[in-house]
């Protein structure tokens, strides 16, 4: 699966250990970034990670571009709730990406668990559901 990392400036040091702690699981799979926080956890986990610009820059444009064109399964964004962030419309726009194209998404620590733990299950079956409901429109 191709899974996105993305955390802001408060939450980067939650993301690190999220990926440390899951280290076997996400190692398994294809991972993407943006710019700061992909090289952080890379550079604390080992994991090998394809990194775009920092979220204010254009990074979460760049993932949104990966979901548009079906090519994200999955999106862990550690969000600072309590800060402003100048580039909200990107994060806006990014959430609601993967709404349109059911792509599951965790804002915090409690959901990305459980999202991780049902992937390392092989507990995601959303793409064969949502294909057996196009077939019968």
């Amino acid at each position: 699966m191709n899974i996105a990392l993305i955390a802001h400036d408060k939450k980067k040091k939650d993301i690190i250990q999220f990926a440390k702690s899951y280290h076997t699981i996400l190692s398994k799979h294809q991972l993407f970034a943006t710019g700061t926080t992909g090289k952080q956890i890379s550079e604390s986990s080992g994991l090998s990670i394809t990194r775009y610009q920092s979220g204010p820059l254009g990074g979460d444009q760049q993932i949104g571009a990966k979901i548009a064109a079906e090519e994200m399964d999955m999106v862990i964004f550690f969000r600072d709730p309590l800060t402003a962030q100048p580039h909200e419309p990107d994060i806006s726009a990014l959430l609601r990406l993967c709404d349109v194209h059911q792509i599951p998404v965790a804002t915090n620590l409690a959901g990305a668990d459980i999202m991780i733990k049902a992937l390392d299950h092989e507990d995601f079956e959303w793409r064969t559901i949502i294909e057996e409901n196009r077939k019968q429109e």
